[in-house]
């Protein structure tokens, strides 16, 4: 017989001063705010947003500002203003990334193996497309540049501008003097830069790049692939 009557009880639940159970017929309100007097307020959203604290970075973002034109050491041996070559906009954007990736190092200065880096980051031209058919990547490079120059201090941060070391600037001027030497017009090319660091034998970048099997043959033939007419160093 109870068995019988047990499903006609009403079917009400709880209610509270708070409205927050009522009865199966009534609509549920969703809680918008609860008393939390443990929070010092008597309307506290629960939401996760206000509840996360503020952070407040305390460094910029390190960003990188590129330059219409690569340092040179020796500007009196152009004879003109006129004759002056032009580096490539990929060329530009390389040197640009190594020198980022010198202050992502903490480095106080831009060596021949951070504008290597630069070469890989920047990633659309010959010399780079080159060095990773040649399994020369980006990660390689960097983790042998750390066993080289080692890690830097860790309250240390780099200029906006890394200075060149000596080698580096060579380097660069390699591969305007290059570019001359050949008197065939257009631009200094990521492929004369690149050129230019393995010029510098006793250098990082030259050490690095002949560790993974970068020689002189190959230097040969991307002189050769960048020389080819009708190129572009896009």
């Amino acid at each position: 017989m109870a068995a019988h009557t047990l499903w006609k009880l009403p079917t009400t639940t709880l209610s509270t001063s708070t409205g927050l159970f009522s009865n199966s017929n009534t609509r549920r309100r969703r809680p918008q705010s609860l008393p939390q007097p443990w929070l010092g307020t008597n309307n506290v959203s629960l939401q996760s947003s206000n509840l996360r604290p503020h952070v407040q970075s305390k460094h910029r973002p390190v960003a990188a500002s590129v330059s219409s034109s690569l340092p040179t050491a020796n500007p009196e041996r152009f004879s003109s203003a006129e004759k002056v070559p032009k580096w490539s906009r990929t060329a530009i954007k390389s040197f640009a990334m190594g020198e980022l990736e010198a202050r992502k190092l903490k480095y106080p200065t831009t060596g021949t193996e951070a504008i290597l880096m630069g070469i890989l980051i920047e990633g659309t031209s010959l010399a780079s497309k080159f060095l990773r058919a040649n399994g020369i990547t980006l990660f390689k490079v960097r983790d042998e540049t750390i066993k080289l120059r080692g890690k830097a201090e860790m309250y240390f941060f780099s200029p906006e501008h890394p200075p060149l070391t000596e080698a580096a600037q060579r380097a660069l001027d390699w591969a305007v003097d290059h570019k001359l030497k050949a008197g065939n017009g257009g631009e200094i090319t990521t492929s004369h830069l690149l050129l230019g660091i393995w010029s510098e034998a006793e250098s990082p970048g030259h050490k690095i790049m002949a560790t993974f099997g970068f020689n002189d043959e190959k230097a040969k033939e991307l002189e050769s692939l960048s020389s080819e007419s009708g190129f572009a160093d896009d």
